[in-house]
């Protein structure tokens, strides 16, 4: 599934997946956003991981002094600069999450929404230590995925975008339990905070699991004095 968002949902196809997005899932996408910016501050520097066209940078950068925003599609970003041209606390990079380019305790604030820790089709272990890395001490990541009640609502949408064309159409022997599967390829997981505790053991970090909406299960890292990466 690496790479499946510069192959396939990239730039403009990315966009039009969240026009398609239902009232319902709307409001989860809304409230991911409000979530993370109550917890911004306005000195904040703060890096978005997988920015996708930008469509959340603007809302975070309101309440932060400088938002950085990564993506390994260029044509993505270049859609995001054009969105994003008259916020000038906004910074856009063609970067790897789990091999971030910047040196350690760069950013007060780290995000990566909407299921992110398993869309990007990475280590996700490596993902978590990264972002760890590369926040100050003090400082907080935030990580969302799925609750389990929102099921439907998401497996709807899924079904929209795959009606599109915008991805591969539902596999639907394989799909469910909280996993979409996609007969191109495309797998999306939902990461439960069992699974969440699993990824940060033996981590120097404190962490708390936060419902948000009934829709979006979100994991609050606190960097402590210092953090081991991955073993």
């Amino acid at each position: 599934m690496s790479g499946y968002y510069e192959r396939r949902l990239e730039g403009r196809a990315l966009a039009r997946v969240y026009e398609l997005a239902p009232p319902r899932v709307r409001r989860y996408l809304r409230a991911e956003v409000d979530f993370v910016a109550g917890r911004l501050r306005p000195g904040d520097v703060v890096l978005d991981l997988g920015c996708g066209y930008g469509r959340t940078l603007a809302a975070l950068a309101e309440r932060a002094a400088l938002v950085v925003g990564i993506d390994t599609s260029a044509a993505s970003l270049a859609l995001a600069r054009k969105c994003l041209e008259e916020h000038h606390n906004v910074l856009l990079a063609r970067m790897d999450a789990s091999t971030l380019a910047f040196v350690e305790g760069s950013f007060d604030v780290v995000t990566c929404l909407q299921n992110g820790i398993s869309a990007f089709g990475v280590d996700q272990r490596l993902l978590i230590g990264e972002a760890l890395r590369v926040l100050k001490p003090g400082g907080i990541a935030l990580f969302s995925t799925y609750t389990d009640s929102f099921w439907p609502h998401r497996l709807d949408w899924f079904a929209r975008q795959a009606t599109a064309g915008l991805i591969g159409a539902l596999d639907d022997e394989r799909t469910g339990d909280g996993v979409v599967v996609c007969t191109d390829g495309l797998v999306l997981a939902t990461v439960r905070p069992t699974d969440f505790a699993g990824l940060v053991a033996g981590l120097d970090v404190s962490w708390e699991a936060v419902e948000v909406d009934d829709s979006s299960q979100f994991y609050v890292l606190k960097k402590r004095r210092s953090t081991a990466g991955p073993n």
